[in-house]
């Protein structure tokens, strides 16, 4: 892969000092989006660019993947939207949180499209007097966070409401999509079917990442996102998509310790023979989440090396006793070959979402593809 860009949040003379940097592939991306797009069988394919684009970045994110094709992006918040308008001035932007009180002007500013989950809102844009860009109607067919209830988007069906408020796509969200044989998902996708046939003449859109791959989700709009960054959407199953992100740090300083001697915060660790340490230039606030501690590792030389102890706000100490390359400056993987982000998640104990969005400002990030 060629280097295309270098984002530095400091001076270069501060790559060093931090050792750590996150380079992200948007040729992978645009791949990714490429993938998702050939599974929908004639359905257009949207983007989920929320998050700043999954901590990748809206300013280059969403120009890689206009320029695959991708006309349509989602994001969470108005904020969201104001920032992917000024990288995407053309596309178009659904912001799926719903319409704030008061809102509507600066919505219609940015020619942001709200995602309506209420009758209150639907009103609010159907009143706005302003030149408004058409808005999404959100069925909620189980997560029961945002949007209609079944039988009340039902009920809603030919209000005049609907046209005043230039609805032109219908939407919902699955909530056990990476569960194939989950029966939630049947009953969701049947009751959409249902909403679906109250609104003829509306575009619909079912399936997020996981969602394209179930039979019968996909309708006029796929809407992936964690899929397009690297993110596994078929659970269980070999992952179909490109790795995005990668993680690496330098090794700060490696030293010996004698057996019996602890590791970090409270003596977490200690070692039960000699033993060389690697500490890193890197800790939970650059979002390396401290859950992660004694459960973790990295690879050096692409030798795994279990994370030690506690990880700090700053540092993580590895032990490196296997690991023949590690030395002072010497590169630790940290995300990145076989710790790709669902295994590093399982590792902290969450999902590799969360390792994605988290991750801080304070890295060198490489554009590279």
């Amino acid at each position: 892969m060629e280097a295309v860009c270098v984002a530095e949040t400091g001076p270069v003379t501060e790559i060093g000092a931090h050792g750590a940097r996150l380079t992200i592939d948007l040729g992978a991306i645009a791949a990714n989006w490429r993938i998702l797009a050939a599974r929908g069988a004639g359905a257009d394919c949207a983007a989920v660019v929320k998050a700043d684009a999954y901590g990748c970045g809206i300013g280059r994110v969403g120009p890689a993947l206009w320029a695959a094709g991708c006309r349509t992006f989602f994001v969470a918040h108005l904020s969201e939207g104001v920032a992917a308008r000024a990288a995407l001035p053309e596309a178009a932007i659904y912001v799926l949180n719903g319409l704030p009180l008061g809102a509507a002007a600066a919505f219609a500013a940015h020619g942001l499209r709200p995602v309506l989950g209420s009758t209150e809102e639907l009103s609010d844009w159907a009143a706005f007097a302003g030149n408004r860009p058409p808005a999404a109607l959100h069925v909620d067919s189980g997560m029961n966070r945002l949007g209609l209830s079944v039988p009340e988007a039902l009920d809603l069906a030919g209000d005049a409401r609907i046209a005043e408020a230039g609805i032109d796509l219908l939407l919902s969200h699955f909530v056990s999509a990476e569960t194939p044989d989950d029966p939630v998902n049947a009953r969701q996708i049947a009751d959409f079917a249902r909403v679906r046939a109250a609104y003829p003449g509306l575009r619909a859109s079912l399936a997020n990442s996981s969602g394209i791959f179930l039979d019968g989700a996909r309708h006029d709009l796929l809407r992936p996102g964690y899929a397009l960054f690297g993110g596994n959407p078929t659970p269980g199953a070999a992952n179909p998509m490109r790795p995005v992100v990668r993680l690496e740090a330098t090794i700060a300083q490696v030293r010996g310790v004698a057996a019996g001697a602890t590791a970090g915060y409270n003596g977490r660790w200690t070692a039960t023979a000699p033993s060389r340490l690697a500490t890193l230039s890197l800790g939970y606030a650059d979002g390396f989440p401290r859950s992660i501690s004694g459960r973790g590792q990295a690879l050096v030389g692409g030798v795994p090396c279990p994370i030690l102890g506690s990880v700090s706000m700053d540092l993580i100490i590895l032990d490196v006793t296997a690991a023949p390359a590690a030395r002072r400056g010497a590169a630790a993987v940290l995300i990145g070959d076989r710790l790709d982000i669902d295994t590093v998640g399982r590792a902290a104990g969450t999902i590799g979402y969360e390792i994605l969005t988290g991750l801080g400002s304070r890295y060198v990030r490489t554009y590279v593809g």
